[in-house]
């Protein structure tokens, strides 16, 4: 091993805490941006790469039979602008059943072959739809197996189909296919009374592109034709939610491991030139040229950096594969994995600012001229921080208190790196915490647990199939039994029922209220809750799967019936990607006026005890063959909880490296300090004094980081939420992002403290524990 090879292994061994803290600030670093770099890339990269194999449509537009002749809606895709066009396809919403279940609607396409020119379908299993009984489902929808026979009872004739193929768009133009000439058979009238349109346009990579392709082809058709379209935007973002949802908060955690790493490298080095000037003057005096000093000192800090970025690497790779995996299943990849050239970017880049910040410290060394290095050694620069000592010392404190609350005015600089480590630190805290705050918001929202008890209500997210139990009780009986019960404040019966909305293709589901709904917990993001009939809330996915906005009025499919509403308000849910409508009861009277209340939600009066009400309305509801519950624990969800985990960890990470901050820069302190520990100690201080005033010598860093960090970090939470919901799809409302409350932003600012505090409690006991004599004889 060559003689710099040497000084480096002997520099690293010996500077073990902060070998540590440079290795352990890269892996936290390392690990977050490769989860977000894969995530990124994962979030759009595989349905990117299918959309452009089957030449998917950039605009699926819905079309009114009665309002436009298939030669006008064929000579639309000549309009300027359109690349290319496929249809006209007639088109119908049904709702078939498997015996005596009913499924969620299917907007069903007529096409004779899967290929074209725009959205060619890939075949995944079976054969195509060539026979007028035959349909083919759309991948991923679940409906049914090859060979399951969907009933039509409703319809003239009674249709029945076979299932004898699934097949998959990738810009989700349907939900089944069947012969052209079938679809006539699935409408009511007899005739088509729509069509399918799909367009690609020569520009189609923002909204405001897809936008403009759209007005044009509406203006080439008759007025009014145009009842729906959909974006190939909206299901991109949809098809890209779940991975492209981690990318926002893992990119700040990137950025605030990075920034750590500068920081506290940054520090180590300079202060390891700061300390070990004579060592310098020594490596000079035997022969290292200036270069080979700081090369020495930039391999010191690049070693425990490779360390960490291989294990960051790793861990990042493993923190990947569930996240990706779900990503994976969804276009039928075989198997998805970071990136190489992902790994490859961040360890590079990581190692790079490593470099850089160690370069810039280490300069310092290799400028040093030998006899200077030789003469200075570790000794302080004289006088510095005296008028802080002085002005302590007039405070009535202890004189250990007051020595520790004078040290960072003598090492400013020193105090300026425990403080930015402390501010990440509580700012990682700050922000974690709120993150944590904000899920659980949204969870709350999702699941409308306000009702104290609830009596019949099964899981929106599925629904329950017809004859559910509850379905067959008198909701008059429910309701009497209900508000005969002594603590019943206000209650509200609920019931669902399958739609299908032009333009937007699966299964949207309507929530009927009977009774007051609006505090149910359902949090407006913006508009107002209806108070009348025909008027609806909708979440943020629904407006933007259907191209409408709150004031526009939306045609649902009921049962073979059309229902017009006015969108008046729209409301936070998460629940079936957003398809769904709550409206008032009275609204689908005309469309299923056997459509009664199944689920009731209850709110008791203030003072009654839950479980008692319970047991009480049970014994009348006993005869009527349900039974009521209390508030359940809500369900965290998949998502949900991984975040929180991932949330964790990383928090945990960053507050560890801002420890170790804290401690390299105590360490520094309490090594070139050593002597004047062996006079406080031989005059007469005490080791539990001696503790004292260490710990209080990062209280005045830790308190200014605390300070800073805790606005820092609710200024990044109000930055990454936002960012979070747009990409799941969602408009978020102040309540959930404004989640931190006074008393928790003063106790999150005291964290700040704390952090300093336990960084500083190692050298604080290595200080205690050096004998007086062993401290006094250092030089």
């Amino acid at each position: 091993m060559s003689a710099l090879g040497r000084v480096v292994r002997s520099g690293v061994g010996r500077r073990r805490v902060r070998t540590l803290v440079i290795g352990l600030a890269t892996l936290m670093a390392v690990t977050a941006s490769v989860l977000a770099g894969s995530l990124l890339v994962a979030s759009s990269g595989p349905f990117d790469d299918a959309f452009a194999r089957q030449r998917g449509a950039h605009l699926n537009a819905q079309l009114d039979a009665g309002r436009a002749t298939v030669a006008q809606l064929s000579a639309s895709g000549e309009t300027a602008g359109v690349s290319a066009a496929s249809g006209p396809f007639g088109t119908v919403s049904v709702a078939p059943r498997h015996g005596a279940m009913r499924l969620p609607p299917l907007t069903v396409v007529g096409r004779d072959t899967p290929e074209g020119p725009v959205d060619e379908l890939t075949l995944i299993t079976g054969s195509w739809a060539e026979r007028p009984g035959e349909i083919v489902l759309s991948a991923g929808g679940g409906q049914a197996p090859l060979g399951t026979r969907l009933d039509f009872p409703e319809l003239p004739g009674a249709p029945s189909l076979e299932v004898v193929g699934t097949a998959r768009s990738a810009g989700r133009t349907a939900d089944a296919w069947v012969a052209p000439s079938r679809i006539a058979s699935l409408t009511p009238s007899g005739k088509v009374g729509a069509y399918q349109m799909l367009y690609r346009f020569d520009a189609a990579a923002t909204t405001a592109d897809v936008r403009k392709g759209r007005a044009a082809v509406t203006a080439s058709v008759p007025a009014g034709a145009v009842t729906g379209a959909q974006s190939w935007l909206t299901v991109r973002k949809a098809a890209a939610r779940d991975t492209a949802l981690f990318v926002p908060f893992l990119v700040a955690f990137g950025v605030l491991g990075l920034v750590m790493s500068v920081l506290v490298v940054g520090n180590v080095v300079a202060g390891s030139v700061g300390t070990g000037l004579r060592r310098i003057g020594i490596l000079k005096a035997v022969g290292c040229t200036p270069s080979q000093v700081v090369r020495a000192y930039m391999a010191q800090a690049l070693v425990p950096a490779a360390a960490g970025a291989g294990l960051g690497l790793l861990a990042g790779n493993l923190l990947a594969v569930p996240l990706l995996a779900e990503t994976a299943d969804a276009y039928g990849t075989s198997g998805l994995s970071v990136a190489p050239w992902i790994d490859v970017v961040v360890t590079a880049g990581a190692l790079g600012v490593v470099t850089v910040t160690a370069w810039v410290s280490a300069w310092r060394a290799g400028r040093l001229r030998t006899v200077d290095a030789l003469a200075v050694g570790r000794v302080p620069v004289a006088g510095r921080g005296r008028w802080a000592a002085r002005r302590a010392a007039r405070l009535p404190l202890p004189r250990a208190v007051g020595l520790g609350l004078a040290r960072p005015f003598a090492r400013p600089a020193r105090a300026a790196a425990m403080v930015a480590a402390v501010l990440f630190g509580a700012m990682t805290v700050t922000f974690a915490v709120g993150l944590s705050s904000s899920l659980n918001e949204v969870l709350s929202a999702r699941n409308h647990d306000v009702a104290d008890v609830t009596v019949g209500v099964s899981d929106q997210r599925q629904g329950p199939p017809d004859g559910a139990p509850g379905a067959a009780a008198d909701p008059a009986a429910v309701a009497a039994a209900i508000k005969s019960l002594p603590g019943t404040e206000k209650y509200y019966g609920s019931a669902t029922a399958e739609a299908a909305v032009a333009g937007a293709n699966g299964s949207t589901r309507i929530t009927a209220f009977s009774g007051d709904a609006s505090w149910g917990g359902y949090r407006m993001v913006s508009g107002r809750w209806f108070d009348a009939a025909a008027e609806a809330v909708v979440p943020t996915q629904f407006l933007a799967a259907t191209g409408t906005a709150v004031g526009d009025e939306v045609t649902l499919h009921v049962r073979g019936s059309a229902v017009t509403v006015q969108v008046v308000g729209e409301v936070l849910d998460t629940r079936m990607d957003g398809m769904l409508v709550y409206t008032d009861a009275a609204t689908l009277k005309r469309a299923v006026p056997d459509l009664p209340a199944t689920g009731h939600h209850i709110a008791v009066s203030s003072g009654t005890d839950v479980g008692g009400y319970v047991k009480a309305l049970n014994k009348g509801l006993e005869p009527l063959g349900i039974t009521a519950q209390g508030r359940e624990a809500a369900d965290g969800g998949e998502v949900i909880l991984v975040i929180n985990a991932l949330t964790a960890i990383l928090t945990l990470m960053l507050v560890a490296v801002a420890g170790l901050g804290v401690l390299g820069g105590v360490v520094l302190d309490t090594v070139e300090r050593v002597r004047d520990l062996g006079v406080y100690k031989a005059l007469g201080m005490t080791p539990r004094q001696i503790v004292v005033m260490v710990l209080t010598s990062v209280a005045l860093p830790g308190l200014a980081g605390g300070a800073l960090g805790v606005p820092a970090g609710v200024a990044l939470h109000a930055m990454v939420m936002p960012a979070m919901g747009h990409s799941a799809g969602l408009r978020l409302p102040d309540s959930v992002i404004a989640v931190h409350g006074t008393p928790e932003l003063l106790a999150l600012g005291l964290g700040g403290v704390l952090i300093a505090v336990l960084g500083a409690l190692p050298p604080a006991g290595w200080a205690a524990r050096t004998r007086t004599v062993t401290a006094l004889r250092t030089e």
